[in-house]
């Protein structure tokens, strides 16, 4: 297994710069602001060919009791207990603070490499100022300007003897990308507390509680997956923080790089246009999508419930009207375990493949029953189809005047191939691309 390295420290040392310098790219939230990084947040990185994972972490409060500070000295207590080796970075510019001194300490306690290691330092006029942590007792500090990179390969240099040659278990198969998405406050940091079994992200009744976008790879009944906890997306006019800026974009950059995105939607609400508007991000970059209708147990519900609810979110977000709907309880676990049945379901259709030869007789069918759109007087017919990639499923129709195919034909093509080839959970892209001479000739 490749080792794990956390970073830890107090609020706004630059755990999250050095972070993203070891990882090799902008992963972390990165802002001169204190409490920026709340949850631990992962990244794979590679030194001189050694594999290893890297854990950022929320400021480190040791005296925190309650409140959001005490969760997020919690979750550094557990990067610590993962990490097999830690780095503790301080501040050059601050000097050696009391919170230093008792972070320190509780490391004394911990039976793992840790390296010293005094930020911003940025030229050889501030080493001076890494005397003053030699107080702390230990053997060697490490001096670095993680903005600079300044220090950072001495650093890593001396970590590189901990880390293994090369990696003892084969090559790791895809995981599938689950990222949970929806308003602050619907319930996704406690959806995937539930779904895991343990606390993974900090959950809070206050609104914006997650900030970065935080991964977890699991294992359930064989298979591999990786969930997603993003920043709430709120609309632009409420976006005033400079950090939730940041937080919407870490949202986005998740929903691209996940095969399903699971929306939360808050039962007592109902759709609402942020949701919509949320739906649509995932939709217009051909994410599968799962609608989850949360805190189910808190509605009053009579026969009709759910029909009235469906009906309400296929009106307001009909270009998902083919998106699975569950209605769950993250908070009881309602119905909880049944999304990976939906997540196995969608992602099968998402990454189908249909024959070239099956494809073209099946649209020879579709066509023959409702022809397209004459042009200039002449036949506009499809030579021929192909399917050219999933994630998601997408086709090329090669046709004499591709501008002449009407959107509603387009629509009628896609809704065809969903019944044809099962693909009614997901979305489809279809292109159209003007016959070569050869094709035409034919």
């Amino acid at each position: 297994m490749r080792p794990v390295i956390a970073v830890i420290g107090r609020p706004n040392v630059g755990k999250s710069t050095l972070f993203n310098r070891l990882a090799g790219r902008g992963k972390a939230i990165v802002i001169d602001e204190p409490g920026a990084t709340r949850d631990r947040n992962y990244a794979d990185g590679d030194w001189q060919g050694r594999p290893f994972v890297l854990i950022d972490t929320g400021g480190f409060e040791p005296a925190a009791t309650d409140g959001i500070l005490a969760q997020m000295r919690e979750q550094t207590t557990l990067a610590m207990e993962e990490a097999d080796i830690i780095v503790f970075l301080m501040d050059g510019r601050d000097g050696l603070t009391p919170a230093d001194r008792e972070i320190a300490a509780m490391l004394r306690e911990i039976d793992k490499p840790v390296f010293h290691v005094v930020n911003k330092i940025d030229g050889p006029k501030h080493e001076q100022l890494a005397y003053d942590f030699y107080g702390l007792g230990v053997e060697e500090i490490f001096t670095l300007s993680a903005q600079h990179g300044q220090g950072v390969f001495e650093l890593m240099d001396a970590m590189v003897h901990l880390l293994p040659k090369e990696v003892e278990a084969s090559r790791e198969e895809e995981r599938l990308r689950i990222a949970v998405i929806g308003k602050p406050n619907v319930g996704k940091s406690s959806l995937i507390n539930r779904l895991l079994g343990y606390e993974r992200t900090i959950a809070n009744p206050m609104p914006g509680t997650t900030r970065d976008a935080i991964d977890t790879p699991f294992e359930r009944q064989g298979r591999k997956y990786l969930l997603v906890d993003t920043a709430g997306i709120r609309r632009k006019s409420r976006v005033s923080l400079t950090l939730e800026k940041y937080s919407i974009v870490q949202a986005l950059k998740t929903i691209d790089r996940c095969d399903i995105a699971l929306i939360l939607i808050d039962a007592a609400e109902g759709i609402t246009e942020q949701d919509v508007k949320i739906a649509g991000l995932a939709h217009e970059r051909g994410t599968a999508c799962i609608l989850a209708v949360n805190k189910w147990d808190l509605v009053v519900k009579d026969n009709e419930t759910i029909g009235v609810y469906v009906k309400d979110i296929k009106d307001k977000a009909k270009f998902l009207d083919f998106a699975p709907i569950i209605f769950i309880s993250a908070l009881s676990g309602q119905r909880v375990t049944k999304i990976f049945d939906l997540i196995e379901k969608v992602y099968e259709q998402y990454t189908r493949r249909i024959s070239t030869g099956d494809l073209n007789r099946a649209v020879r069918e579709f066509t023959d029953r409702n022809p397209p759109s004459r042009s200039g007087g002449s036949p506009n017919a499809f030579a021929y189809v192909t399917q050219v990639a999933v994630k998601p499923p997408t086709f090329i129709f090669f046709v004499r005047d591709p501008r002449a195919v009407h959107f509603s034909y387009e629509r009628y093509l896609a809704n065809q191939l969903r019944e044809a080839f099962g693909f009614d959970s997901v979305p489809l892209r279809i292109f159209f691309k003007k016959k070569s001479k050869s094709q035409l000739s034919s």
